[in-house]
């Protein structure tokens, strides 16, 4: 009888051993903060956007409302890239000492730009193209003349600026998202969110 109350008293050992550990830590840490000498938890939660289903007067409104979705979509990583490379470059451009260093490095990047996207930015349509400016302008708070400007020189940019201005493409266009370009900046917010 010995043994089988010894496996007995082992089992049941093992079976209720780890219900007498202290309670277990299965919470969150968050940052706390008293207010009025209680300790409340302080919680940031992100920016939560809300925007009224989209209503149509007629087909033809929702399907140019369709297109502008679509184009953005399309330019809109290009515009992104755009804004990085620009904060890398300045960066890099503002380290160098001479102005012959500079305008080597700036020949360089546009060579390294051409090759990874000139194909693809060549089978944009006009439309893309203009909310591509715009969209430059947005990431990085220069109009695209003014970032031609600013690394390939004024004659530069006055000769692409005409050149543009032949095929309908005005590269002084700025991006106002509160106004003309509203639709355009709620589809950003929207893409940025994972919405669409």
């Amino acid at each position: 009888m010995k043994p089988t109350s010894a496996i007995l008293f082992l089992l049941l050992l093992v079976v209720f051993l780890p219900a007498s550990y202290a309670q277990q830590h299965k919470g969150i840490t968050t940052k706390a903060v008293v207010y009025q000498g209680d300790t409340i938890p302080f919680i940031e939660l992100p920016t939560f956007r809300y925007f009224a289903p989209r209503t149509f007067a007629n087909n033809r409104e929702q399907q140019q409302y369709n297109r502008l979705v679509r184009n953005v979509k399309r330019v809109y990583p290009y515009a992104r890239l755009a804004g990085i490379k620009f904060d890398e470059y300045s960066e890099m451009l503002m380290g160098l000492e001479t102005e012959a260093q500079r305008k080597r490095a700036t020949r360089n990047l546009e060579r390294e730009i051409r090759d990874e996207f000139e194909g693809e930015l060549r089978r944009l349509t006009i439309s893309q193209g203009h909310i591509l400016i715009k969209l430059i302008d947005r990431e990085t708070n220069h109009t695209s003349y003014d970032v031609l400007k600013d690394f390939r020189g004024a004659f530069t940019a006055v000769f692409w600026q005409s050149f543009g201005r032949l095929f309908g493409y005005n590269l002084k266009t700025e991006y106002d998202p509160y106004g003309e370009d509203r639709l355009i900046e709620e589809i950003v917010q929207l893409i940025e969110m994972g919405a669409i």
